[in-house]
């Protein structure tokens, strides 16, 4: 093959050349068709874990946030790097004991309350010693009915 019929500026028509004329490259093997619609699974670590060296998952061991959707032996995935704000649900640490509730903050005092009328809200005052907010709930996990 001269390098004039390659690169010559005007049209001379194909049926001059054959299939040895024509250069290619040295590939083996092909790709199955379906790899071309093929996609990639679902990765529950990338959709619901931000901070991954801070992220714990917890099971819910009572249903005092029964009307905010988190029912008893749900597991909820708490992430300890975000910022506790008000309104947010965070599991705090009152005296030893981990709660989940839905903290309230004002510019005086934090109050813990909780989704069902069984229980009354956690007033947290300058009395208490134990007091810390563990974890802010980012994604609750629960049994389909």
């Amino acid at each position: 093959m001269d390098a004039e019929r390659i690169f010559s500026a005007n049209y001379q028509g194909s049926k001059a050349l054959n299939q040895y004329d024509i250069p290619h490259a040295n590939a083996t093997g092909f790709g199955a068709a379906a790899d071309d619609y093929m996609e990639r699974g679902v990765d529950l670590n990338e959709q619901l874990i931000r901070n991954k060296p801070a992220t714990f998952f917890m099971r819910v061991s009572s249903d005092a946030m029964k009307e905010a959707g988190i029912y008893k032996n749900d597991v909820v995935i708490v992430d300890r790097s975000l910022k506790a704000i008000s309104g947010k649900v965070v599991i705090a640490v009152l005296n030893g004991e981990m709660l989940i509730r839905r903290l309230e903050r004002t510019n005086k005092s934090i109050r813990l309350l909780t989704e069902t009328n069984k229980l009354s809200p956690i007033n947290v005052d300058e009395t208490c010693e134990d007091f810390s907010i563990w974890g802010v709930v980012t994604y609750v996990i629960h049994k389909a009915p």
